[in-house]
């Protein structure tokens, strides 16, 4: 049976638009279980918060309350990637290879004070306490994150014979759910890994292989444009990213941009 956390101090980030001036509130909560998820811990804060009267009508009506914490989730199981939050200094918390949604309170003890915080990069800026605005990844694959093909009948799976170690390898880089962990965690806020992920996922099969340079420099081009910065090998991103996607896809990314660079 999960135990239960009597009390926890939440210290979390609060900005009401991307021009004002943030800061942090201090919140307690009580008996939290250790098997509920982050999210529902935040549930229950957001209704604590509604029941003392903070409510966002109360707000707009000139209440000094802040009301309700904002914060960006969906699938709640780790596939979407809304759910990007910084807790106690790490992209997604304290555990491996997990999402915000699929951490649980097990990795907290009794007493604990949280740290919560958005997403710190130029790229990714804050909308409203901690969801960040992160259309920048959809710029960035708008760019050059697809095929073209002629559309029509649907070819049989097995009709483009492809080695396994390939394919393999191109579904790891597919596995990336752009969540933005990479560059909240990078210090030189870069989407490397990111745009890595997408370019090497596709270089590796034939049908992304005819495009595979105009995509590796649109890709780059577009993440410069967007305010990102360089990687410089720290492998900070490899670490907390949630899918384990590993920084042999930044040199594949390296080696397409520059053999593309060659070409022109």
């Amino acid at each position: 049976m999960d135990k239960v956390l009597k009390e926890l101090t939440l210290k979390v980030w609060r900005q009401k638009g991307p021009k004002e001036k943030g800061h942090f509130e201090t919140y307690k909560v009580h008996n939290i279980s250790q098997g509920s998820s982050f999210l529902e811990m935040l549930d229950i804060l957001n209704e604590q918060l509604i029941q003392e009267g903070m409510d966002p009508v109360a707000v707009e009506k000139g209440c000094q309350s802040s009301g309700p914490v904002s914060f960006d989730h969906d699938c709640r199981e780790g596939i979407c990637g809304a759910c990007s939050l910084y807790i106690d200094g790490r992209a997604h918390g304290p555990d491996d290879e997990v999402t915000t949604c699929q951490l649980h309170m097990r990795k907290f003890n009794e007493g604990d004070t949280i740290t919560i915080e958005p997403w710190r990069s130029k790229g990714f800026p804050v909308i409203k306490d901690l969801v960040v605005d992160r259309g920048a990844f959809d710029k960035i694959l708008q760019a050059g994150g697809f095929i073209s093909v002629g559309t029509g009948g649907v070819p049989d799976a097995n009709s483009i014979l492809i080695p396994k170690e390939k394919a393999d390898e191109s579904m790891d880089g597919a596995a990336c759910i752009g969540c933005g962990a990479c560059v909240a965690t990078c210090k030189n806020g870069s989407a490397m890994l990111f745009v890595a992920a997408r370019v090497s996922s596709l270089a590796l099969l034939p049908q992304g292989r005819v495009e595979a340079a105009k995509r590796a420099k649109a890709m780059v081009y577009k993440m410069d444009e967007l305010g990102f910065g360089a990687c410089t090998n720290t492998r900070a991103c490899e670490m907390e990213c949630p899918k384990h996607i590993t920084v042999s896809h930044i040199a594949r990314l390296n080696r397409e941009f520059l053999c593309a660079k060659i070409k022109d």
